[in-house]
């Protein structure tokens, strides 16, 4: 049995305000994002105005924000918010669906791309790679939050998390910090610059991104309001084989354009 570190969610506070690691993590992911971009703007040798960086990130965190919030409440709790509809801005009692924030920076990005008169696959490509970081961070402030553990298991790699005490479960945060996070960052920076086609790249994280959540998945403890779907399949499998597809047909339109 793996034992859980001596972790306080709470960073640090501000007077009746607590700061947790978990609401760290947003802006810290922004913050190293901001200064990725602007290495990879050197890079691709672009010139583009003071604002552009700048504008760009803002765009990214709403969208992710937004589109995480949102994609929550439609994919997993919907009849709980109808109910309830006061609970939708209470984004700190949880609730933020990594699918919905990827389709949220979608939108966002297709609207900064139009606004800026620029090709939306070249800005996908240019801060892609920050995404998986993105994904890297939350999933460690999943763990130290000790929520959205694993499923209950006799294997050694378990861990007893202090929000259930009872049992002793997979550490499946920190499955997801390392697969759908870090091996997904190097795969997509290491790759950054050697795929030439513009969308490809971003098609690329989805589909890898994509398949080690549907890995994941089954060390995952599903929404306690959703459970197992179809054949045992949870409800992130079943989005990651539909974000799969999708991305397959991207990049056959991009090559058969080409």
């Amino acid at each position: 049995m793996l034992p859980f570190p001596n972790i306080s969610p709470i960073a640090f506070s501000l007077g009746p305000i607590d700061v947790r690691w978990y609401g760290i993590m947003y802006p810290l992911t922004f913050t190293i994002g901001y200064f990725l971009v602007q290495k990879f703007l050197r890079e691709k040798k672009w010139e583009v105005s003071k604002n552009f960086v700048p504008d760009l990130v803002l765009t990214m965190l709403l969208g992710v924000v937004l589109g995480g919030r949102i994609g929550y409440i439609l994919f997993y709790d919907l009849p709980i918010y109808i109910a309830h509809p006061a609970n939708i801005v209470k984004v700190w009692q949880g609730g933020m669906s990594m699918h919905g924030g990827i389709l949220g920076v979608v939108i966002a990005l297709s609207i900064f791309a139009k606004v800026k008169k620029i090709s939306l696959y070249k800005v996908a490509d240019l801060v892609i790679p920050i995404v998986p970081l993105g994904v890297a961070l939350v999933r460690l402030g999943n763990f130290i939050n000790a929520e959205l553990y694993g499923r209950v298991t006799n294997s050694k790699f378990c861990m007893v998390f202090p929000t259930d005490p009872a049992h002793c479960r997979y550490p499946s945060q920190l499955i997801q910090f390392a697969l759908e996070g870090v091996v997904v960052f190097v795969i997509i920076y290491a790759l950054r610059n050697k795929i030439k086609t513009p969308g490809i790249l971003s098609w690329l994280f989805l589909i890898l991104y994509s398949i080690f959540r549907f890995i994941a998945e089954f060390f995952r403890e599903p929404d306690a309001q959703i459970g197992y779907l179809w054949n045992g399949a949870t409800l992130g499998q079943i989005l990651s084989i539909i974000v799969i597809a999708i991305s397959l047909g991207g990049i056959w339109i991009i090559k058969r354009k080409k």
